[in-house]
């Protein structure tokens, strides 16, 4: 039993950490670290609950830290949890800089522990079935590429530290590029070059909150885009290929799910979960053939953890490395320094 201490009970920790760690078999949720108020008590009744970093790392049997609290704090929680010789799962993104992350992999590794970052959304079902076509051969060779993320919310959260003006790690380039770049990079691998614009849609935002990135290829563009004024959402993935089109409109339906009132709780989250519903489903248009309906693989995000359970317990390879982090943090920077200096940067240019 890998025994998990959660550090952090805001949104992050309450419907993308708990409840997929108690899904997993072999793992506890052990402690939740809340600096205050009662609601991871009120939650889980028979969790301890710990004030502080401290108090958390006593028990000697959590073997497994993750950090789900605001990216200005990533760096010195996960030093003081590789330190105190544990295993560490970040929440995305790594941490404010590329420097920090790279000495966090560095002191995992002189520590010989295993660090990660929590990037649930490879096991999004439509990505997951794109991930299979574009292997496949179906398309052919993909000459563009584009995953998008479109909200429509016209005033900011109030109090949101992912919102406010001067918060290191703010802004939703930092909050939602972390995700549709590293699904870039996993299809793709990296980059000759990036291109990226990061701005304001909302007058009364502080901080960046719409984005456009571009991954330059040889003879591909993946586009990764997020947009806070889309009333009518486009198509959360397009591609083309030299022999044909996937066109797939719609989100997985975890986050929804995670979200809502009846969160899973414990091992059985039911036969139909991660399933879409077929009007969502992606359509393939090939040269010379009919269009059909992809069915959307089922996602589920318990994946991460349970791929993470076994690279402790049995020494499997880690789904998200070390090295996969770092490259999704270079890409993510010089995605800010493209936005910040009006220029496509090359891909092997100094962050920072």
């Amino acid at each position: 039993m890998v025994r998990v201490g959660l550090i952090g009970f805001g949104l992050a920790g309450q419907a993308f950490h708990a409840p997929v760690i108690r899904g997993v078999p072999g793992m506890e949720l052990a402690c939740i670290l809340e600096r205050r108020g009662s609601r991871a008590k009120e939650k889980y009744p028979r969790v301890k609950v710990a004030r502080n970093l401290d108090e958390l790392l006593s028990d000697s049997t959590i073997q497994l830290c993750v950090i789900a609290t605001p990216n200005d704090s990533h760096f010195e929680l996960a030093r003081g949890c590789l330190l105190a010789g544990r295993d560490v799962v970040v929440d995305k993104p790594f941490a404010p800089s590329l420097a920090e992350s790279q000495q966090l992999v560095q002191l995992a590794a002189q520590r010989r522990c295993l660090i990660t970052v929590y990037q649930d959304r490879r096991w999004d079902g439509d990505f997951q079935t794109v991930q299979k076509l574009i292997a496949s051969g179906a398309l052919g060779t993909i000459t563009e590429y584009e995953c998008r993320y479109d909200r429509f919310r016209l005033e900011p959260k109030a109090n949101a530290w992912r919102e406010r003006a001067g918060q290191p790690g703010a802004g939703v380039l930092f909050d939602l590029g972390p995700h549709v770049i590293d699904q870039a990079l996993v299809l793709f691998g990296e980059p000759t070059a990036i291109a990226a614009s990061a701005f304001c849609q909302r007058e009364t935002s502080q901080v960046d909150d719409a984005f456009d990135v571009c991954l330059e290829y040889p003879r591909l563009r993946a586009m990764a885009r997020a947009r806070i004024i889309a009333f009518q959402p486009g198509p959360h993935f397009l591609i083309h290929g030299t022999k044909g089109s996937f066109v797939k409109y719609g989100m997985d339906p975890q986050e929804p799910r995670l979200r809502g009132e009846n969160v899973p709780d414990g091992l059985d989250w039911g036969a139909d979960w991660g399933e879409e519903p077929e009007e969502n489903w992606g359509t393939l248009s090939l040269v010379g053939k009919p269009s059909e309906r992809i069915r959307t693989e089922r996602g589920d995000y318990r994946g991460f953890y349970a791929n993470v359970h076994d690279a402790i317990e049995k020494k499997s390879p880690l789904a998200v490395t070390p090295e996969q982090a770092l490259r999704t943090m270079r890409a993510v920077m010089l995605a800010h320094k493209s936005s910040g200096e009006r220029r496509t940067v090359k891909w092997d240019e100094p962050v920072e």
